[in-house]
C-alpha cells in the first residue's frame, strides 16, 4: 500500500474559481474514473479482494461489504485515539457471518468492515454516500474510520480500514460479502463554485430544466421543486412504503412486485401530501436535472430552511447524469422522511438543493455509457430490486 497519494496532475496550475471551461484538466476537483483507477493501481486504494472494473463509476468507487457484521447497541464514532475494532470489542457486539448472506433487521444498527481500505495523501480527501438503490430502500448507511470524528468524511492522510454503519429503517434486507451499499468520492482541494459561476453555468448548460430566470439559486446551490401532478395518464406522484413486508435481497434486480412493498400515491387536485414521521416516501422533482461531463453534483439531504424533513439519502449525481443522449435531463428521485412532526408538502415547493463541483478532468466514461447505469432517463422510479411497470 502506498504511503502517499501520487500527484495525478502535478504540472497543472490551479484554475481560477470562476473558470467554467469544458475539458481542461485541473489541479483540484473531484477525481474522475481514470484517476481513481490510478489510485487502485498504486495501492492507495486497496482491498482484501481484487477491485473490479465494474466498481468504478464516472466519479466514484463502489465499496463492498466484507464477510462479517456486528450488531451494535447504537450508532457511534470512535473519536481520537480509538479504532472501530476497539469499540466493537468494548460494546461486545454480536457477530454475524454474512459471507454467504444474512438478514439485517429493520430498526437495528450494524457495523460492517468493508473490503476496501485507503492510504490517502496529504492533499487528498474522500467522502461517502449511499448508492441510489440503497437510499430508495430506506437503508441509512454511513462510512466510519478509525479515530473518526465525523461520518462519511475521510481526512487527508488517513491510512486504514473503512467500515459501514448500516441501519435498515423500513425493510429488513438480505446482504452478503460483496454487496454494494455505499460509494466513495475523492477530492483534491476545495473546488466550490461561487453564486455567479453557478448562475453562469445554469444559463449556459441548463443544470435544472426550468424556464430561464425561474431557477432558485442560493449561495453555491440551485433548488429543485416537488412534482405532485404526475403523469397525465396515471396521476401517479409517488409511493408510500408498507410497514409489514418480506425481506429484500439488495443484490436482486427487477425481482420484487412493487405492490407487495409499496402503496401508490396519486394526484389529488388542490391538495398536498402530509408526511407522517413514521412513513417513508418515494417522490420526484418536477424539474429534470443534467450534470455536464466536467461536473459532479450532490443533493443536500437535510435543510431546515425548507422544512423538517429529509429528501435524499443518496446524494451523488455522476457526470453525465441526464446529459447528452438522455435528452432533456433526468428527474431526481427523492427519498423522503419527515422529522419529529407531520409536515405538508405542496406541488412546486422547493424541496432540495443541488451543489455542483468541478472534476479534476473530464471522465473517460460518463453515467449511462456502458456502465450498466440504472437510473439514466428516469422519471419517478423505485429501486432496481423492483419490477418496473
Amino acid at each position: 500500500m502506498a504511503d502517499a497519494a501520487r500527484p495525478l496532475f502535478p504540472d497543472l496550475p490551479p484554475v481560477p474559481a470562476e473558470d467554467d471551461s469544458v475539458g481542461a484538466a485541473r489541479s483540484t476537483g473531484i477525481l474522475p474514473i481514470q484517476a481513481i483507477r490510478d489510485l487502485v493501481a498504486t495501492g492507495e486504494i486497496a482491498a482484501d479482494a481484487p477491485i473490479g472494473a465494474d466498481q468504478l463509476q464516472p466519479a466514484s468507487l463502489d465499496l463492498r461489504l466484507g464477510a462479517e457484521a456486528f450488531r451494535a447497541p447504537a450508532s457511534f464514532l470512535p473519536g481520537p485515539g480509538a479504532t472501530v475494532r476497539e469499540k466493537i470489542a468494548e460494546f461486545a457486539m454480536h457477530r454475524l457471518d454474512i459471507s454467504a448472506g444474512a438478514v439485517l433487521e429493520k430498526g437495528c444498527v450494524y457495523i460492517v468492515p468493508l473490503l476496501e481500505r485507503v492510504a490517502l495523501g496529504a492533499k487528498l480527501a474522500a467522502f461517502a454516500n449511499p448508492k441510489s438503490s440503497t437510499g430508495r430502500l430506506d437503508i441509512f448507511t454511513r462510512v466510519i474510520t478509525d479515530q473518526g470524528t465525523a461520518f462519511d468524511r475521510i481526512d487527508p492522510g488517513y491510512k486504514g480500514p473503512l467500515y459501514a454503519e448500516i441501519a435498515p429503517r423500513t425493510f429488513s434486507v438480505l446482504v452478503r460479502q460483496g454487496s454494494r451499499l455505499t460509494q466513495l468520492r475523492l477530492r483534491r482541494g476545495t473546488p466550490q463554485m461561487s453564486t455567479a459561476a453557478l448562475r453562469k453555468l445554469q444559463d449556459k448548460q441548463r443544470l435544472v430544466h426550468t424556464e430561464p430566470g425561474k431557477e432558485t439559486i442560493r449561495d453555491d446551490m440551485i433548488g429543485v421543486t416537488l412534482d405532485l401532478q404526475g403523469a397525465p395518464t396515471t396521476g401517479l406522484v409517488g409511493y408510500l412504503a408498507r410497514k409489514h413486508t418480506g425481506v429484500i435481497d439488495v443484490d436482486r434486480r427487477a425481482h420484487y412486485d412493487p405492490q407487495e412493498f409499496w402503496d401508490p400515491i396519486h394526484r389529488r387536485a388542490g391538495r398536498g401530501i402530509i408526511l407522517n414521521p413514521d412513513d417513508f416516501y418515494i417522490l420526484a422533482t418536477k424539474e429534470a436535472v443534467s450534470v455536464p461531463p466536467e461536473f459532479a453534483a450532490e443533493m443536500v439531504p437535510y435543510d431546515t430552511n425548507v422544512g423538517e424533513f429529509r429528501v435524499h439519502y443518496a446524494g451523488f449525481f455522476d457526470p453525465g447524469f441526464g446529459w447528452g443522449t438522455a435528452g432533456q435531463g433526468s428527474r431526481a428521485v427523492l427519498e423522503v422522511r419527515s422529522h419529529e412532526v407531520p409536515f405538508v408538502l405542496e406541488h412546486e415547493q422547493v424541496v432540495g438543493w443541488l451543489r455542483y463541483e468541478k472534476l479534476a478532468a473530464v471522465p473517460e466514461q460518463l453515467y449511462g455509457q456502458e456502465l450498466g447505469s440504472n437510473y439514466q432517463r428516469q422519471g419517478l422510479r423505485l429501486g432496481k430490486q423492483f419490477k418496473q411497470a
